[in-house]
């Protein structure tokens, strides 16, 4: 089945801000569509409360409610509208009988002669005359047009004119529950406009900054992180497919920060796969050569079993067998505990441990063996190490104990009866250095370092007791607690040493 090819961190990320930006942009859009009628709807309020108030005084100063009458209360009450731009009073038939437009002109203003200055289309003035029943009938027809959508509350109405906003509202003139005509209140909101305006501007600022921000951020993200990251994966499935392209990425090594420390982590856990995987490839092929040798014995001395006659031949050709069966048993055994001992290396916690309890107790018990095996092979501990002195490192305490215990082990085994092993421990600023010495035949090597190779052929003639598994055992885990092992003859003297380096413990290390 074809996988389903995944979108990018980057494209994601992008898609869901693309997606944040539309419903926000939604919103906005309706934002900006109520703003407008909401400044509108508080304008009318206000409108409502003017008229509401003029009505009372028309009632409550008994006002004719004629054009004497509304232009004599205009000229005495004109601090009502001093707010608005325009107040207009109707009769009943929709007729113009009062306006404040009128309040600082001659009080004939409604004679026939009235001029009115008009500016036209072309931006010139001209001066027409206009009887008032000219007047009266723009007006009127203007009236009835709003009228056509009252209903008998108040109405409010916005419009623009001359690129000027005005919002104008409609109400009836009641008197003692009759309607007698209408006041029609008109102001220039251009103020709401520019608010608007303003709202509008501000968002999109806004939307652009945010835009660019994001953008700067998409840019950072894919430079400092989406990149190095896809050239992990890419690296990883390289190594994954065992592919001959090399892909270095090393340079991102130079950052200090959590990309740079997680590639170094992943390629460092890479080196020690492979590492292991060349480990385990070498070690099978020695093992595979280590039981050859056995196994070839042991096919020849079977077959020669079938032909012998004599007690002796056949005792001395099972003596070979049984010998053989346990070199092959111990390979197979060392070997097994081994890939779990390595296995479990990395996972056991280190804490501080006191080497030197852990040589005593080994020594005690290796003592014991031998006494019970009837060995005069002597283990002396030089200056009488002493536990309650501590010599601490931190360290796994059963993986010391066994590697304290193999190199006992094998100076035990190319050693003679009353022939000594001595073990001493010395102190420099940093480490603990552990010497191992023995009065055996030494090394006969040019290079004694060799013996910790696996499978190391340089071996005592018990051999079913050794495989040659233990020192390389030894090294391993030496180093694992960042330390080191060496071996050397003694100077002046006949006999091996091997020398322990290893780190004091500290609370930096800790």
């Amino acid at each position: 089945m074809k996988s389903k090819k995944t979108a990018s961190i980057l494209k994601k990320f992008l898609l869901f801000n693309l997606t944040t930006f539309s419903i926000l942009g939604l919103f906005t859009i309706f934002y900006l569509k109520a703003i407008q009628p909401n400044l509108v709807k508080k304008r009318a309020i206000n409108h409502k409360i003017i008229i509401n108030n003029t009505v009372d005084h028309l009632e409550r100063l008994n006002v004719d409610y004629s054009s004497n009458g509304i232009r004599t209360f205009l000229l005495s009450t004109r601090f009502l509208f001093q707010s608005l731009d325009r107040v207009q009073f109707y009769d009943s038939n929709g007729e113009l009988i009062g306006d404040t437009n009128i309040l600082d002109l001659d009080q004939n203003v409604f004679s026939r002669s009235d001029v009115v200055i008009e500016e036209a289309i072309d931006g010139k003035n001209s001066s027409n005359e206009f009887s008032s029943s000219t007047l009266n009938k723009k007006t009127e027809n203007n009236l009835n047009t709003i009228l056509e959508k009252y209903d008998g509350d108040p109405l409010t109405i916005s419009e623009i004119n001359k690129n000027d906003f005005f919002v104008k509202t409609l109400s009836e003139v009641k008197l003692q529950n009759d309607r007698i005509g209408y006041i029609l209140v008109s102001e220039q909101a251009n103020d709401i406009i520019n608010a608007v305006k303003e709202r509008k501007d501000f968002i999109i600022r806004t939307v652009f900054a945010v835009a660019l921000v994001i953008l700067i951020f998409s840019m950072f993200l894919n430079k400092y992180v989406l990149k190095p990251i896809g050239l992990l994966v890419k690296y990883s499935d390289s190594i994954k497919k065992k592919s001959s392209e090399s892909i270095n990425i090393k340079k991102v090594f130079v950052r200090d920060d959590e990309i740079g420390k997680l590639t170094m982590s992943i390629d460092e856990m890479t080196k020690e796969l492979q590492h292991r995987t060349n480990r385990a490839e070498t070690f099978s092929n020695d093992l595979a050569h280590e039981i050859r040798n056995p196994l070839a014995s042991l096919k020849s001395a079977s077959e020669l079993l079938d032909k012998t006659t004599g007690k002796d031949e056949s005792e001395k050709l099972l003596k070979i067998i049984n010998h053989d069966v346990e070199r092959i048993e111990r390979l197979i055994t060392d070997y097994s505990q081994m890939l779990k001992d390595e296995a479990s290396l990395s996972r056991e916690k280190m804490n501080k441990i006191n080497l030197i309890e852990i040589i005593n107790n080994v020594v005690e018990d290796f003592k014991q063996d031998l006494k019970n095996q009837n060995n005069n092979i002597q283990i002396k501990i030089k200056d009488k190490i002493i536990s309650k002195n501590g010599k601490y490192i931190l360290g796994i305490e059963n993986r010391l104990e066994q590697v304290i215990a193999n190199l006992l082990d094998n100076s035990i085994s190319f050693s003679q009866d009353n022939q000594k092993i001595e073990i001493s421990i010395e102190e420099t600023t940093k480490n603990l250095v552990m010497k191992i010495k023995d009065e055996g035949p030494g090394f006969s090597e040019t290079s004694p370092q060799k013996i910790f190779k696996r499978f190391y052929s340089n071996r005592p003639k018990s051999f079913g007791k050794h495989s040659g598994l233990g020192l390389n055992i030894v090294k391993n885990i030496v180093e694992l607690h960042k330390g080191t092992i060496a071996a050397s003859n003694r100077l002046n003297t006949k006999g091996a040493q091997v020398e322990v380096l290893l780190p004091k413990f500290s609370s930096v290390l800790s």
